[in-house]
């Protein structure tokens, strides 16, 4: 069992970090997902970097990116940055942190890692992910430096991601019925859709909403639309 881990609380972070990093130094795997890793399969080590930064009027808001149409696998699924372990990697942190420099050009040194959140196991792929939390304290602009990877680059408000209007769940072509999120243009789902879920109810940031209504994805091979209006590709503070 994989429990989350607060590494730090740095000068100047804001305070509508602090129940959320409270509520990671206790949570545990099944917070996130009732999906176990199989007893002696240990799976791809991987990183994704959820990052957290501020607007102009100080209200919190999400990076998030777009996968390219045209990927073999979660074509057109927006996701948090980040993938797979290299070797030269130290650890969680360093891996989530170099995959958002290669695919949206972030700045290393903008961001601050505040805590790891349990590792996660993603059967349809054997992905042991580990999403790791930080503070955007100097945003800057970014966008998509891998085309073939990366379509589009956004910046989400958490104020819109607990919107009520903006809640549903997914319902994939296998069964499989998820939380989802319709912001900007965008349709998040699957483990993104997940841990963001998870964490608006640890931050304390969830709003009631009414789970009944089911949107049902496209088929699996069928690429997913472009975002349509919201951000530009270039995202700026």
């Amino acid at each position: 069992m994989s429990r989350g881990e607060v590494l730090g609380r740095p000068d100047g972070l804001p305070g509508w970090f602090d129940p959320l990093l409270t509520r990671v130094a206790e949570c545990r795997t099944e917070d996130f997902t009732a999906l176990r890793r199989p007893v002696g399969k240990g799976g791809r080590a991987s990183a994704v970097l959820v990052l957290i930064g501020e607007d102009d009027g100080g209200r919190p808001d999400l990076l998030v990116l777009q996968r390219a149409a045209t990927m073999r696998n979660h074509a057109g699924q927006p996701a948090f940055p980040g993938g797979a372990t290299d070797p030269e990697d130290a650890h969680a942190p360093a891996t989530a942190l170099r995959e958002a420099q290669e695919e949206v050009g972030l700045d290393p040194t903008s961001a601050e890692v505040l805590a790891l959140l349990p590792e996660l196991w993603i059967p349809v792929s054997g992905f042991v992910v580990t999403p790791v939390l930080a503070w955007w304290r100097k945003p800057h602009p970014v966008h998509p430096l891998q085309p073939a990877e990366v379509a589009h680059v956004a910046r989400l408000p958490i104020s819109e991601l607990a919107d009520p209007a903006n809640r549903i769940r997914v319902r994939h072509p296998s069964g499989w019925i998820g939380p989802a999120f319709q912001v900007r243009g965008l349709l998040v789902w699957g483990f993104t859709a997940g841990v963001i879920a998870a964490m608006l109810e640890m931050a304390g940031w969830a709003v009631p909403w009414e789970p009944g209504r089911v949107v049902e994805l496209p088929d699996a091979s069928a690429p997913v639309p472009a975002a349509r209006g919201g951000a530009p590709d270039e995202v700026v503070p």
